[in-house]
Parts: structure tokens; C-alpha cells; sequence
């Protein structure tokens, strides 16, 4: 075993909350499905979170542009909506066909019937070669309906075989691009 096998021993320990990140330059909208998302402070009158963003996604494209992004927490009837923002492209679909959604404070699109939300605003970012890790201020929110939320594995549940093997697929595309990125960025800064 070597340590890619060692860290993926870990993986019955994690089943992260899955996140609908939006962001919208006020011409283009896009979505995209992110399990990379944590509260970045304790305390109550300064919210932050910090989210990756791997940088191939429309999505992050439409938050360098505008500095602000909206999160929204899903319950397992949204998972149809899971299927959506994480097995399709905005530049491609657009994922907000059969969605209601209203512009929020910071101009980007607000789910209004997802469980609960945040619209936050960039402060701070760390490119890490395959992705970005935004810090963000917390300009408005709607807390969470009760109950748990919808996780990586309660969603992989719900799929479909097809679905399952399609998500699959593109998880193992795309770390063929993150690897490749990944590996750039170490060879930039080792020649620093």
C-alpha cells in the first residue's frame, strides 16, 4: 500500500455536506456542486467561510470576476438538485432552468427554496494550483430548515447506478486535471 491508499483509508471517517455554490457577473449565471466548505470563524458578529474552488469551473470563473459567491445547504429532497449542479456544466446547461432564484446583496443567485443560504463576499483568496480557497465575509443569510443535511455518501444513496458510474467518471477527470495542476504549482514554487 503506499499513501495514496493510507489517506483513502480515511475516507469512512469524512462524508462532507454537500453546498451549491452560485455566483453570477450579472450577464452570465453558474452553479456548481462543492463539498469544500467551512465556517472560517468563532466569532458570532464576524461569519466567514472559506471554500475551494477547483479553477476548470465556469463558477470560479464568475467569482474571480465579481468577488462574491452564495452557498446553499441541501436536505435530501434536494437531491435531484445535487444531480444537477454536480454532474453538469454551466457553460453547457443552465442549471437554473427550473430553479426560482432572486439576486442576492451581493448580486449573486439565491436558491430561495434551498434549505438555507449564505451570500458572501470575498476577502481574501489562496491559489493552490488546482483550485481556489476563498475567504469570505458573510453578508446575508436564511439559517438551515431542521434536519440533517445532505452528504456525500446519503447522496450517492439516492443515485442511480448510471448517475453513480457517471459521477465516477467525472471525478476521475477531473483529478487527472487537478494532478496535472497540482503539479505546475509545486514546480512554480520550487523555481522560486
Amino acid at each position: 500500500m503506499g499513501l495514496s491508499d493510507d489517506v483513502a483509508a480515511f475516507d469512512h471517517c469524512l462524508d462532507p455536506t454537500l453546498w451549491i455554490v452560485t455566483a453570477s457577473d450579472g450577464t452570465a449565471i453558474g452553479g456548481l456542486l462543492a463539498t469544500f466548505v467551512k465556517p472560517a470563524s468563532i466569532v458570532r458578529e464576524l461569519p466567514r467561510m472559506v471554500v475551494g474552488i477547483a479553477r476548470q469551473h465556469k463558477t470560479w470563473e464568475l467569482i474571480e470576476s465579481t468577488g462574491a459567491f452564495a452557498l446553499h445547504v441541501l436536505r435530501a429532497e434536494h437531491a435531484a438538485w445535487a444531480t444537477t449542479f454536480g454532474l453538469t456544466s454551466s457553460r453547457t446547461t443552465d442549471k437554473f432552468a427550473s430553479l426560482r432564484h432572486l439576486k442576492g446583496r451581493t448580486g449573486s443567485p439565491i436558491l430561495t427554496e434551498s434549505s438555507g443560504w449564505l451570500d458572501c463576499r470575498v476577502e481574501d483568496r489562496l491559489d493552490t494550483g488546482d483550485r481556489t480557497l476563498y475567504l469570505a465575509e458573510i453578508l446575508d443569510a436564511r439559517p438551515p430548515a431542521a434536519g440533517p443535511a445532505l452528504t456525500v455518501k446519503g447522496w450517492l444513496q439516492l443515485l442511480d447506478d448510471g448517475r453513480r458510474e457517471r459521477l465516477r467518471q467525472q471525478l476521475t477527470e477531473d483529478a487527472t486535471i487537478d494532478a496535472e495542476l497540482i503539479r505546475a504549482w509545486r514546480r512554480r514554487r520550487e523555481d522560486c
